[in-house]
């Protein structure tokens, strides 16, 4: 099939460079320009460079919705686009410009995590499984028949930057093998349970911000999921920024009030946490690695010299 790709970052690179090894033949590739925005530098494979370097043309739009775009696409003639990582909104014109319309490839099991950073999010929420969607493309985000899905556990220790690794490698496979029941003729894909589905929007630095009266096991997994390269999670103490590089759900159960500075257990230094800690009844946060607001990392049995005094959501 001729193809026309659009995608961005590395799960677009993946997806380009799956495409180019395939049988089919890419014609035509769009991207969008390099951005400053913090999660948009992460993982920033360049997929414009990869088609360059294959003789395929490329095209740079922030958004898909100008003439001479939708010319250059109709001369390409594509039998299908495939897009994996485009970050605006496709109009039906053209995503249902190809006879086989437009295959999405999507890092999250469709239909939970619609929308934006999915892995940060399926980490947080304490999601058993996460993995790769391909699903044709309609009027709503993210909500098209499921033509191929894959999945791979999330192990208790993983990180955000382990489930990404675990996840672009499926890609090659899921697009391919979804291409290929799409060349055999094939229309009857799976239509998503919208009574299941969830939209997540784009992190930011608010979204990494600690909230002590989160409970213990929730926090853990914020920081697991803000791992390098991602921004660290952080709080304030004695008004300066204090990021936590990692840390780990308490043995002991710690009472008193949420970003209470508590108890030394073993590497860790136990933070209260949990908006009923008053109770008695939570584990605390043990946090065993720090970095403060010069760069400096060090473990928190260093830095917290003496027990007492808070860590807060603001200086």
């Amino acid at each position: 099939m001729r193809v026309v790709m659009f995608g961005y970052q590395t799960w677009g690179h993946r997806t380009l460079q799956a495409l180019l090894d395939s049988e089919h033949d890419v014609v035509l590739v769009v991207t969008h320009p390099r951005s400053e925005h913090a999660y948009e530098k992460i993982w920033s494979d360049s997929v414009a460079d990869l088609a360059e370097g294959n003789g395929v043309p490329v095209l740079i739009r922030n958004r898909p919705d100008d003439e001479e775009l939708f010319t250059r696409l109709k001369e390409a003639e594509p039998d299908i686009i495939v897009a994996n990582n485009w970050r605006t909104w496709i109009p039906p014109h053209i995503y249902g410009l190809p006879r086989h319309g437009t295959l999405n490839v999507h890092d999250s099991l469709l239909p939970k995590y619609a929308g934006f950073s999915p892995l940060i999010w399926a980490l947080i929420n304490g999601e058993r499984e996460v993995g790769v969607t391909a699903h044709m493309m309609d009027a709503e985000l993210d909500a098209g028949d499921i033509v191929m899905q894959r999945a791979v556990e999330v192990g208790p220790a993983d990180t955000a930057t382990d489930l990404f690794h675990k996840t672009v490698d499926l890609i090659a496979p899921v697009t391919t093998e979804a291409l290929g029941l799409i060349a055999s003729g094939r229309t009857d894909f799976t239509p998503q349970d919208r009574s299941r589905a969830t939209f997540f929007h784009k992190r930011a630095a608010e979204d990494i911000r600690i909230d002590w009266t989160w409970p213990a096991e929730d926090l853990e997994r914020l920081v697991r999921a803000q791992s390098a390269p991602y921004p660290s999670a952080f709080t304030y103490h004695r008004g300066a920024r204090l990021e936590i590089v990692t840390a780990v759900v308490s043995e002991g159960r710690y009472g008193g009030t949420p970003g209470r500075i508590f108890y030394r257990e073993g590497e860790g230094v136990v933070i209260v946490a949990g908006a009923d800690a008053r109770t008695g009844r939570n584990r605390g946060l043990a946090v065993t690695r720090v970095r403060t607001e010069d760069g400096t990392e060090l473990p928190a049995a260093e830095y917290f010299t003496s027990m007492g005094g808070y860590l807060t959501g603001r200086p």
